[in-house]
């Protein structure tokens, strides 16, 4: 995407937010959500991916946001995010996903659902590594699927995507992922396990994500990436 179409497009979803901030002025998207914590295991992929956070391996720890993006009512379907917060000896660092397709070009185009547990959950803008851009995306783990986690409980059923539900549902359970990366057109690759619990602090008013001022560790910004999210971000911000 050239700079002058990426930053035609940002300005145009900036205005979106003003629009939706008159509305909403507090969130204009992702306006009730559920906070979580939990950990990331990162191990080493099977083929690198440019990215020293992801090849190399280690543990986070994770604070994170569940919501739905649009706020309808929950007797329809809605694009679901999951907002992770990383912290590390170098600071934070912030991943935010939302529920695209798995496969291309599904996983460039947002998808709205009823559940969380049937969700692809894709970062949807490409990292800039070493060896080229990448997708980073989540799947739950379902129970039964032979990747269960050894003395972890794991919601029985589907975990539903209004938070009221989500919260019920999680109650005293884990939520297992599975993080993955791929290349644009390219397979996934398992690199991370990501468990997270409902966080006792249920307070979000003041927890804000933002991967362009929070970067991901050994990972660029494509310039039109942020030419097209950083007006909306910043009016988010304010």
């Amino acid at each position: 995407m050239g700079g002058i179409s990426s930053t035609a497009a940002g300005r145009g979803l900036g205005l979106v937010f003003r629009a939706l901030k008159l509305v909403r002025p507090g969130r204009p998207i992702h306006p009730s959500g559920v906070r979580l914590v939990g950990t990331l295991e990162r191990f080493p992929p099977s083929e690198p991916s440019g990215i020293g956070w992801i090849d190399k391996g280690g543990t986070d720890h994770v604070c994170g946001r569940f919501s739905r993006s649009i706020g309808l009512p929950s007797r329809f379907p809605d694009i679901l995010g999951l907002a992770l917060r990383l912290g590390g000896p170098g600071g934070t660092s912030d991943i935010l996903l939302a529920s695209t397709g798995a496969a291309v070009p599904g996983r460039f185009l947002l998808v709205p659902l009823f559940s969380a547990t049937a969700a692809t959950l894709g970062s949807l803008m490409p990292y800039r590594g070493t060896r080229g851009p990448i997708l980073l995306a989540a799947r739950t783990v379902v129970p039964g699927s032979g990747q269960n986690l050894p003395g972890i409980q794991e919601p029985a059923g589907r975990l539903p995507a209004d938070p009221a539900g989500f919260r019920k549902a999680l109650l005293d359970k884990t939520w297992v992922l599975q993080l993955g990366w791929a290349r644009p057109a390219g397979r996934w690759i398992p690199f991370g396990t990501l468990t997270l619990t409902l966080d006792p602090l249920q307070d979000d008013a003041g927890l804000r994500f933002d991967p362009l001022h929070h970067e991901l560790p050994d990972a660029g910004t494509y310039g039109w990436a942020r030419r097209l999210r950083e007006p909306s971000y910043s009016t988010a911000r304010q």
